[in-house]
């Protein structure tokens, strides 16, 4: 995957460089988001059974950029290592995403990010260049350079989303 059909973001377009600092530019935007929707629990609400909330997509932003994070740490200890699915629709209910403070979440998605973005920030060119498997979509061999573009895309793939579920749940709230 090196560019997204569903949202647009091409892969290449952004640097590595960029990245650490998209990330926390994002995190900043999802909290600006939860914290100004009205009525507050706005961000709790699905506009359809299948679709998620405001805060089950941040609750997954935050848990993306953890295990991104070990992910490229992981590929800078061992050879070309694969890694295991998430299990994104499990942890919403087996992690309780809806059970989740807004604030205490805000503050942990800063946190990720940061967290993220200091360690992406530190690599060396030979670091990016390091191999790994990624099993999304299908098992792929990338570079650390990827993984980082990558953890871009999905902060902004689901800031999109957050927006849309806003809109479409604000818009039948009022």
């Amino acid at each position: 995957m090196d560019r997204c059909d569903q949202c647009g973001f091409g892969y290449e377009a952004l640097a590595t460089g960029e990245v650490p600092g998209t990330l926390r530019a994002h995190a900043e935007r999802y909290g600006e988001l939860l914290l100004r929707a009205q009525p507050a629990d706005l961000v709790r609400t699905r506009p359809t059974p299948e679709v998620w909330s405001a805060l089950e997509y941040t609750c997954h932003v935050r848990d993306v950029l953890l295990i991104q994070r070990d992910r490229v740490v992981l590929a800078l200890v061992e050879d070309t290592p694969s890694y295991p699915p998430m299990y994104r629709d499990e942890r919403v209910s087996l992690v309780g995403y809806q059970r989740e403070s807004v604030a205490e979440l805000v503050d942990e998605l800063a946190m990720a990010a940061n967290l993220m973005a200091k360690v992406f920030g530190g690599l060396s060119p030979e670091q990016l260049g390091r191999r790994c498997i990624y099993s999304f979509p299908r098992a792929t061999e990338r570079d650390v350079a990827w993984l980082g573009r990558h953890t871009v895309h999905e902060t902004a793939h689901h800031l999109g989303d957050v927006q849309a579920v806003l809109t479409q749940v604000g818009g039948r709230a009022g």
